[in-house]
Order: structure tokens, then C-alpha cells, then sequence
């Protein structure tokens, strides 16, 4: 298995003459203030037998960029959709509604949900989302190889038991930009990391026994944030810093070939 990095959270593995997207978008606008469109993402390199998306926020699932790549009728597996009224599930209805509008085959998948889908094993693992929504993590199994998706979890408790039922991993894609968020609907703001900083990243990456180390979650050439979204300044180098020899930066494009 090979995988690659499509910039922001999203990656595409392929094994066997398939390949699967985590977190595929196009579009960050909803994110980025002067959204500039083609900077910082990549497209996968074919036709998508399979995607799996960690959580419904915007910026992990673009729903018109899946229906551009996957293939007719492939499954996109999916966490819950969120508690509570309108209000509470404002950070996912886009992503909710842009699925139900172009007819994809969204699925609900609980955790520790294991699917087949051609040579991917897939299995849905626990996630802490920093905003209160429905989130997944990933485990994505091929030609003998394992491989973490983080989405944009984060620390939490779970990581031994996930390390426990499937380390060592021979790559792990954690999410490393540790943003502070102060969201209209989440009053009194928190200043408490709402995604693992990449010291988190680092210790995540040990306790799961991840061969390689790949820092996601982070964009160094599109313009601000939206306000109310407060990044560190340097995950790629702070990561490097902190995960040591486990430490594999990707750039937006490049493959991780597991082989070797």
C-alpha cells in the first residue's frame, strides 16, 4: 500500500489497482478567508472506489468534490450526524445537506465498524471532536499494511486501546496544527486546543507505535483563517522537533510508499 498526502486532513491510499480518499475537499472557503481555489490541495490520481470521512465540519467533507471522484454507488462511510437542534449541528448542516443534494451513498458507521471494501480493510475508530460533533478516526488495513487517519481529533484517552488492537502502524496522519477555536455558537470561548498541537501529535504517534509520523491539518500558503481560529505557527517544524525519527513531513502531493 501506498498513500498519499491530498493536502489539509486529506490523504489517498491505494492497493491493488484501488484507492480510497479520508478527508478528500477541494473547497475550504467555509475556512479560509480569501479562499484562493487550487492552492494547497491536490486531486487523487483516479476514480475512487471508496471514501471514508472523519467528521462532517467543511473542511473534512466537501461533498462535490467526492461526487467528482468516486465511482457510481461507492460507499461513503460517515459518523452520526449531530446532536441537538440547528444551533448545536450549525458546523455540519452544509456538509449534511451538500451529501443529501448530490445523491451519495453516505452510510452511518458506528465505532469499531469494520468494512471490506475491495483490498482495504477499514475499521471506524474512537475521536474526540474539539467541537462537539460526531467524529471518527480511521484505520485503513492493505497488503499487510496499517494506517491512522486522525481527521482533526483532539488528545484523548483512547489512543492504548486503539494502539492495543492494532499497533504498530506503519503510518500514522495526525492532525498537528493544534487550533484554538471561538465560535459564535460555542459561548464563553475556550482557550483550550479544539485539535492535538504537534507535541500531542508526537506522544499520539509513540502510544499507536506509528512507523512514520505525518503531520496533517495544516495549510502554510492560503490566506488567514477565519477569525476565531487560531493555529500555531510552525507544526511542521515543531513536529519534527518533538516526534523525533518518527517524523515523515509530507508535502501536498507526495506519496509515502509503505514498502520501505
Amino acid at each position: 500500500m501506498r498513500v498519499r498526502r491530498l493536502g489539509w486532513a486529506g490523504i489517498e491510499a491505494e492497493a491493488g489497482g484501488a484507492r480510497l480518499v479520508i478527508d478528500y475537499v477541494q473547497d475550504l472557503s467555509p475556512l479560509f478567508t480569501g479562499w484562493r481555489p487550487g492552492i494547497g490541495l491536490m486531486p487523487p490520481g483516479g476514480k475512487v472506489t471508496a471514501a471514508l470521512v472523519t467528521h462532517l465540519h467543511r473542511d473534512h467533507t466537501d461533498a462535490t468534490a467526492l461526487a467528482g471522484v468516486l465511482t457510481p454507488g461507492a460507499p461513503v462511510l460517515r459518523p452520526a450526524p449531530g446532536l441537538g437542534d440547528d444551533v448545536d449541528n450549525v458546523t455540519t448542516l452544509l456538509s449534511e445537506h451538500e451529501l443529501a443534494g448530490h445523491q451519495l451513498a453516505a452510510e452511518v458507521v458506528d465505532i469499531w465498524s469494520e468494512r471490506e471494501i475491495g483490498p482495504f480493510r477499514v475499521t471506524a475508530v474512537p475521536s474526540v471532536d474539539g467541537l462537539g460533533d460526531p467524529q471518527l478516526n480511521w484505520v485503513v488495513e492493505a497488503d499487510g499494511q496499517r494506517v491512522f487517519h486522525g481527521g482533526d481529533t483532539m488528545f484523548h484517552g483512547w489512543w492504548w486501546l486503539v494502539a492495543r488492537r492494532f499497533s504498530p502502524f506503519d503510518a500514522a496522519f495526525l492532525p498537528a496544527n493544534g487550533a484554538v477555536v471561538n465560535a459564535p455558537h460555542l459561548q464563553p470561548p475556550s482557550p483550550v486546543l479544539a485539535a492535538m498541537d504537534p507535541f500531542q501529535a508526537a506522544a499520539a504517534a509513540t502510544i499507536l507505535g506509528a512507523r512514520h509520523a505525518v503531520p496533517m491539518h495544516y495549510e502554510q500558503e492560503q490566506p488567514v483563517k477565519l477569525p476565531g481560529y487560531v493555529e500555531v505557527a510552525d507544526p511542521e517544524g515543531e513536529f519534527r522537533e518533538h516526534a523525533g525519527q518518527r517524523a515523515h513531513v509530507l508535502a501536498v502531493g507526495e506519496w509515502l510508499d509503505l514498502d520501505y
